[in-house]
């Protein structure tokens, strides 16, 4: 299994990013995956799940209404499209495979840093 996500950055306070994670090794469009967080000095939090065929999702309450998880199993990807972010949502994302919790080995992880 290996996951690889891009698309991280510094950008200022109201703006957006869309995250995306290409994954292989397993049967991409038969499983659930999820995006995750890691803050300085803190736990890893899961921020946003989708199932298999994108028919249900669901978010972390600090991120509802601002963050979109979307997937494209022809390309193996599953995205994070982020909206009106905040020096809290600073992390280093993560994506995995699964609805509940993490599965597999992570990845590398991509910095995601908000401020003006």
């Amino acid at each position: 299994v290996q996951l690889v996500e891009s698309g991280g950055g510094l950008v200022q306070p109201g703006e957006s990013l869309r995250l995306s994670c290409a994954a292989s090794g397993f049967t991409f469009s038969s499983s659930a995956m999820s995006w995750y967080r890691q803050a300085p000095g803190k736990g890893r939090e899961l921020v946003a799940a989708i199932t298999s065929v994108g028919g249900s999702t669901k978010f972390a309450d600090s991120v509802k209404g601002r963050f979109i998880i979307s997937r494209d199993n022809a390309k193996n990807t599953v995205y994070l499209q982020m909206n009106s972010l905040k020096p809290e949502d600073t992390a280093v994302y993560y994506c995995n495979v699964g609805f509940r919790w993490p599965t597999v080995d992570w990845g590398q992880g991509t910095q995601v840093t908000v401020s003006s």
